[in-house]
């Protein structure tokens, strides 16, 4: 369970975290990238504490994306046979987190759980509305950059399979600092062997709750936008060059 963290010394709540850091039949890697507050020293507390947790210290801030991607590496190396990654802030519980690893467990053919914030009837999905529909926009697109008719790309609650598919997706760094969900899953799409899109599957969500402060700026959204239209530029030009090979 690698979890990145940047400055969130405030919003870190051990309370939230106390079922992962009891459970030793996994092990929850905390990838502080880089921070310059306290996070470190509080996750350093959390840790001394359990035997089912630790800490990857990263001297300089990289971003989401190369956190996530050197947490799951790590694991990687130590022998996980499957890896998730959420967000510090438990928008999405940790109750959340494993029952999408129940579902990948039950089902061989399952690669890849991706959470969905679907706001279906008996769901408590607290999302802005603006933020909602910025989410539609990105995601309509994302569906056809990766051919897939799927909801939510961005949900900061994935799940994956350790495969060599997985391992040459994560060989690389991302090119795509916001957008790298998308990225990850078109590697694995493209990769040798190819992800089958049928053992990707969406996983609604029963919770979800914004955490105020985690919010990406107008900025930030554009910059992911940006990135989506590249990595749709840069598959077709792979598919172009592989077909005239």
């Amino acid at each position: 369970m690698v979890v990145p963290c940047y400055n969130e010394a405030l919003r870190l709540n051990r309370g939230a975290f106390e079922e992962l850091l009891g459970d030793t039949s996994s092990r929850t890697l905390f990838v502080d990238d880089g921070s310059t507050d306290g996070t470190r020293a509080e996750l350093e507390v959390w840790v001394a504490s359990s035997p089912a947790a630790e800490i990857l210290p990263l001297d300089q801030n990289g971003g989401k994306a190369e956190a996530v991607r050197a947490g799951l590496l790590y694991a990687i190396r130590r022998g996980a046979t499957s890896v998730a990654y959420l967000d510090a802030d438990l928008a999405a519980p940790v109750e959340e987190l494993l029952r999408a690893t129940r579902l990948l467990h039950r089902s061989p053919a399952t690669q890849v759980v991706m959470g969905a914030r679907v706001a279906l009837l008996g769901t408590e999905i607290d999302r802005t509305r603006l933020r909602h529909y910025q989410g539609r926009v990105f995601a309509t697109l994302a569906s056809l950059v990766l051919g897939l008719r799927v909801y939510d790309t961005q949900c900061g609650l994935k799940v994956l399979r350790v495969t060599p598919t997985l391992r040459q997706a994560l060989a690389s760094p991302f090119r795509s600092k916001w957008s790298f969900d998308v990225e990850l899953i078109v590697r694995m799409l493209d990769g040798v062997p190819a992800l089958p899109p049928q053992s990707v599957v969406e996983m609604p969500l029963k919770i979800w709750r914004e955490v105020g402060g985690s919010s990406l700026s107008f900025l930030a959204r554009a910059q992911a936008l940006a990135a989506l239209g590249r990595i749709a530029v840069e598959r077709r030009r792979n598919r172009r060059r592989q077909t005239s090979v």
